[in-house]
């Protein structure tokens, strides 16, 4: 399993190594844009459209928008130091609290934690504690250059780290429209209703939970690969250097014949003028 962070953990005078590796992947069925015509794939450039011209890599610098229109420019070096600055941290467990204290609104991402090399006491001493008090840990670190609230549980026999929202990034459930102050259901409605949960009623299981629309996509284009329905990509021709010499040649006659001064050609009358007055 990929590592993906490497830091040391507190709580106390306890220190623990660890690594961090994704608990989730993303199963989404990527599908391609392609040009109708030619069937190739298309493609996205960055763009300065006061310039008007592609841009590359190296000509793109971070900037903050504080206003319309108007940037705070960010260099590299300055938020590498900031992110070493925090990242260098041991991350420390602040507090433990119950994890039915946490609304599933504030969780993110999931992460498996592992003991790195010497940290195995350590690691099952903070398991045992929290399998013992039915609490979990909320604590502070720096994952891809941003500081995550999170929070230390166990799920089965290992450490995950849960990032967290942060209450400013959790949006204000006053602004939600056409919310019904009060409750204005039937009794009879009410008890039908009731009725209905209890007979839904069962232990959570998720293998019982499958995504069809997923399972039906890949099942279709399977079926169009073994039927033959299948699309390839034009390779754009490639010049070669007799072609590159014939048309600098011909770019060449042509901007020759351009630049050639124009003669003036004589008229008749005047010739003929010429030939009575000799």
């Amino acid at each position: 399993m990929h590592t993906m962070w490497k830091g040391t953990i507190s709580f106390g005078l306890v220190n623990i190594p660890v690594k961090m590796h994704a608990a989730t992947e993303n199963k989404d069925v990527k599908l391609r844009q392609l040009h109708k015509e030619c069937q190739s794939p298309i493609k996205y450039k960055r763009t300065c459209p006061n310039c008007d011209r592609e841009v590359e890599s190296d000509e793109i610098v971070k900037a903050y928008e504080y206003a319309k229109n108007k940037f705070v420019v960010l260099d590299d070096e300055d938020l590498e130091n900031l992110k070493k600055e925090q990242g260098d941290k041991a991350v420390e467990i602040m507090d433990f609290v119950k994890l039915d204290e946490i609304d599933p609104i504030y969780f993110e991402k999931s992460y498996y934690l592992s003991p790195s090399e010497g940290g195995g006491k350590a690691y099952s001493l903070l398991r045992s504690a929290l399998e013992e008090t039915g609490k979990i840990g909320i604590a502070k670190m720096m994952i891809r250059s941003k500081e995550q609230l999170a929070v230390i549980r166990i799920y089965k026999n290992t450490l995950v780290v849960e990032t967290i929202h942060y209450p400013d990034e959790v949006r204000d459930v006053q602004d939600v429209p056409n919310v019904p102050e009060e409750s204005n259901t039937a009794e009879k409605e009410l008890d039908t209703a009731k009725m209905l949960i209890d007979q839904l009623s069962t232990e959570f299981d998720p293998e019982k939970y499958k995504d069809e629309y997923r399972t039906a996509l890949l099942d279709l284009i399977e079926e169009k690969k073994n039927q033959d329905e299948t699309a390839t990509a034009k390779e754009k021709p490639k010049p070669d250097n007799v072609t590159n010499l014939m048309d600098a040649l011909q770019a060449s006659l042509d901007r020759a014949e351009k630049d050639k001064p124009k003669t003036k050609r004589k008229s008749k009358t005047a010739t003929q003028k010429k030939k009575v007055a000799r």
